[in-house]
């Protein structure tokens, strides 16, 4: 593979012609996808002393290309101006976010046409990396939290980073988020380079596995479910049929998730047959996002 070297100071680092991410002093267009970082699900050959840890939000992931925030899926986000005036204008990316346990609420408040400023003012943008920068991520993060530092915004909030050493650390940090009501931890490594793709260089790691799968019928409830939902009938990634019947709300139950939409489910494990186990519902996935 023929290589590029880029030299910071005495240090050099060494990356592919093709890589992704060279284009990035470019300007990102408005409603195009944003070139992000995506994890992988946590290694367990995973080297933790390599890798810094930090809790994983439930908020929406937002790219802030020092106008405007876009989404994931490569759409506006229409937010007070007041929100983002004291913001760097340079790229970060984030998550918009109100609290744990809080995504219903912060993706249906992106999603409005219509600005809702009082609710605005509830939200944070946690920023967690550079995506511009050609630096490795320690770098990165010790820039991250001078920007943010330095411009006194009160939606502008830096995700705190751990080193930890052994998996038993692993194992307490992940518990003490969990009950507090977060969703599980992201491991970065050091030593990595911001690139655009799903990279074992970041990893995720949480107490159930969440995975995505196409509604393909509707099961009619019986006892005190009676004409209404009772469960789902899915296919997965994998092609694999199964049925979800828990984790629906009583307003889901009315109003199921359509045919042919695209559902998120946890699940622990999968059977021999590769049937996730225990599966339930979690929420319908919003396109766009």
């Amino acid at each position: 593979m023929s290589k590029l070297t880029l030299t910071f100071g005495i240090t050099c680092y060494l990356l592919p012609v093709g890589w992704t991410n060279l284009h990035a002093n470019l300007p990102i267009e408005q409603n195009s996808i944003p070139p992000l970082l995506l994890a992988k699900s946590y290694q367990a050959t995973t080297q933790l002393d390599q890798f810094f840890v930090s809790e994983k939000l439930d908020g929406v992931r937002a790219f802030w290309n020092g106008t405007n925030f876009i989404t994931r899926g490569g759409h506006l986000i229409n937010c007070p101006p007041w929100f983002t005036e004291r913001f760097p204008r340079q790229a970060m990316d984030g998550e918009l976010w109100l609290g744990r346990g809080q995504f219903d609420a912060i993706s249906g408040l992106v999603r409005q046409k219509i600005v809702d400023e009082l609710r605005w003012k509830k939200v944070t943008y946690q920023v967690f990396d550079l995506p511009q920068s050609l630096l490795p991520f320690e770098q990165r993060y010790i820039n991250l939290k001078s920007l943010v530092k330095n411009h006194h915004s009160p939606y502008l909030s830096l995700v705190k980073q751990f080193s930890i050493q052994t998996k038993s650390e692993l194992d307490d940090r992940l518990s003490t988020v969990v009950a507090k009501g977060g969703e599980g931890l992201m491991l970065h490594k050091k030593d990595s380079i911001y690139q655009a793709s799903r990279s074992n260089d970041l990893q995720k790691l949480k107490p159930f596995n969440d995975a995505e799968a196409t509604v393909i019928r509707h099961i009619s409830g019986k006892g005190k479910y009676k004409n209404l939902l009772g469960a789902i009938e899915v296919i997965n990634q994998e092609g694999v049929k199964f049925k979800i019947g828990s984790g629906f709300s009583l307003h889901e139950r009315y109003n199921p998730p359509p045919i042919n939409s695209v559902i998120t489910y946890r699940y622990r494990g999968k059977t021999k047959k590769n049937i996730p186990r225990f599966a339930t519902y979690l929420r319908q996935k919003i396109t766009g996002q």
